[in-house]
């Protein structure tokens, strides 16, 4: 019978899981757990500066290796620091294991160091939460959380083990082995499936609306796309789940917040496909869309379907497995795929025409969006990863970022979190270093998490951060903008990134305005290549806004009764008159 530590345990559970990098900081209640990691031959832990950019670097690892990221960190207050990354994680259905340690248990002192009770704290933003006692049940448990986070909905699951389970050793009957991913998905009906091919056949103009749940099912999505002749949008986080360069893409959404050429297309839509989307409320332009009632929606996540718009037909199955049963059914339903020219033409025409808008607006001596998001589609590799972070230029890389195939896009949604580009971006280069990886980051967002540059330069990354510069919240200063004629509290300290990336050990190039844009990225990408981290202040002007700030902000003013829609009028009027 083995007599192991709780610290030596979780490293066995760990390398028989294949988990490749732990990220966290070590601390009293861990200390044993790392002196551990620091042994094996498999496992590196990585240190970061803040418990917060562990968790979007294992959120990152999760979502571009098909592996688990794993905290590895103090109770209380590294749990709390780590919970913006964990509550993404838990919205937006990413697996992550968080491996805390815990207070004594072999004592009866009270109010010992980092006492609180986590299970309490994270029942909101997690699957499950585990807190081990006995050392016999260390590798079980830590194989069972494995489970349950990458079952069903993938989310984060909590495990806590006290530190004087790491520190003293205890015994085992065994060390079980990790058997085979024994993983099931729930199986779609056919009778279920033969309903949603009879609506799909049917429809004259069918719309198909792909998320992230979607994202390794593109061969069906574009087969039935081109069997129906059917314009496809996707969300925010799905936005890689169809590629751009596809004559039926469309953008992101499809209603008043999304681009002409989504709008258009979807505009007297009769039939819906709905594959691993929400129609959440960023997705929706907050809910201003409008959903036919030939819905068909497929989702692993049971409580999505009709939650926000009633499906006709409901479908709780991987969508993979879906997707493939439902395309053999649309075969024998639609023998020839039908003619989509007239279509494809639009849609060309429409994102031509918007990005000639784009092209023609006035962007005053800074640097044009799309000047910029032409010339980074241009330098970047065919798979190569765009991290972006919460703000305005999440939805400018939305409407104007290219993204063909193996191209890939992350980005906070739904739990819409500031400071996860940076950390994210390191940590998917930490897991995958031949990769591009790309970031886009406003300046706010940049300020939250920008010191973990500082880890890219100490491993010397290679990745490429884009500042967007304006020297202000611009996402929130537009949605004051307009129904308040002013902005409040918006503005934000002047920081130096030329000092910046010199106190961390970063590459930096300034880019001006357009001319400097080609030249820049070119020096960028060069720095890049030589193993270091680059911090590229970009001098965007924010003075256009996107459709998804201009549409979404019509809407929810459009809800507003008549009589607060005069007062809000009247005083915007009012303050931009009396300025």
């Amino acid at each position: 019978m083995p007599t192991k530590t709780a610290a030596w345990l979780i490293r066995y559970a760990l390398e028989e899981l294949g988990v490749r990098h732990t990220f966290g900081i070590p601390g009293v209640h861990n200390i044993e757990l790392y002196d551990e990691l620091a042994s094996s031959e498999s496992i590196e832990p990585v240190l970061v500066t803040h418990e917060m950019s562990a968790s979007f670097m294992a959120d990152a690892v999760s979502r571009t290796t098909g592996g688990v990221g794993v905290l590895a960190i103090v109770p209380a207050a590294g749990v709390t620091h780590a919970m913006s990354g964990i509550g993404e994680a838990f919205l937006d259905g990413v697996p992550m294991l968080i491996i805390s340690g815990g207070v004594r248990t072999d004592t009866d002192r009270h109010f010992q160091l980092h006492d609180v009770d986590h299970d309490r704290l994270l029942a909101a933003l997690t699957k499950a939460r585990f807190k081990v006692t006995r050392h016999d049940r260390i590798v079980p448990t830590i194989f069972q959380a494995y489970d349950i986070a990458t079952s069903g909905e993938p989310g984060p699951v909590f495990i806590e083990v006290p530190a004087n389970l790491q520190l003293f050793p205890g015994q085992v009957d065994e060390l079980p082995k990790r058997q085979s991913d024994r993983r099931s998905s729930p199986a779609a009906e056919a009778s279920q499936i033969a309903r949603a091919a009879d609506i799909l056949s049917r429809a004259e103009r069918p719309g198909i609306f792909v998320g992230w749940g979607a994202r390794h099912a593109v061969e069906w999505t574009r087969s039935i796309a081109e069997r129906l002749a059917a314009p496809v949008a996707t969300t925010l986080q799905g936005l890689t789940s169809f590629p751009s360069d596809h004559p039926l893409h469309t953008g992101m959404s499809f209603g008043r917040s999304a681009v002409p050429a989504a709008e258009n297309a979807f505009a007297k839509c009769d039939a819906m496909l709905a594959v691993g989307v929400r129609f959440a409320e960023i997705a929706t332009g907050s809910y201003g869309v409008t959903v036919p009632a030939n819905l068909v929606q497929i989702d692993i996540n049971a409580d999505t379907i009709g939650a926000n718009f009633p499906a006709a037909v409901g479908i709780h199955a991987d969508a993979g497995e879906a997707l493939r049963a439902l395309e053999a059914a649309l075969r024998e339903r639609v023998r020839q795929p039908r003619d989509a020219t007239a279509l494809s033409g639009k849609i060309a025409a429409d994102k031509d025409a918007y990005r000639r808008e784009w092209r023609e607006h006035d962007s005053r001596g800074r640097v044009n969006p799309v000047v910029f998001f032409d010339a980074l589609g241009a330098s970047l590799a065919a798979d190569a990863l765009v991290v972006a972070d919460d703000g305005n230029h999440t939805f400018l890389c939305a409407e104007l970022l290219p993204t063909p195939h193996r191209v890939q896009f992350i980005s906070p949604t739904d739990f819409n979190c500031m400071g996860y580009c940076v950390p994210a971006a390191v940590g998917a280069k930490i897991a995958t270093p031949a990769r591009q990886v790309v970031g886009i980051v406003g300046d706010g967002a940049f300020l939250m998490s920008g010191m973990e540059t500082a880890t890219a330069s100490a491993r010397r990354l290679g990745v490429v951060f884009f500042v967007f510069n304006d020297g202000e919240l611009s996402q929130i200063a537009q949605a004051q903008e307009i129904p308040y004629g002013r902005r409040t509290c918006t503005r934000l300290a002047h920081v130096d990134l030329e000092l910046f990336a010199r106190a961390v050990g970063a590459g930096f190039v300034r880019l001006e305005g357009n001319a400097q844009v080609e030249r820049g990225l070119a020096e960028a990408f060069s720095l890049a290549r030589a193993d270091q981290p680059v911090i590229v202040d970009v001098w965007i002007d924010y003075s256009k806004r996107t459709r998804f700030t201009a549409g979404t902000v019509k809407t929810n003013l459009d809800r507003f009764t008549l009589t607060n829609k005069l007062r809000f009028i009247k005083r915007a009027l009012w303050r931009r008159v009396s300025a």
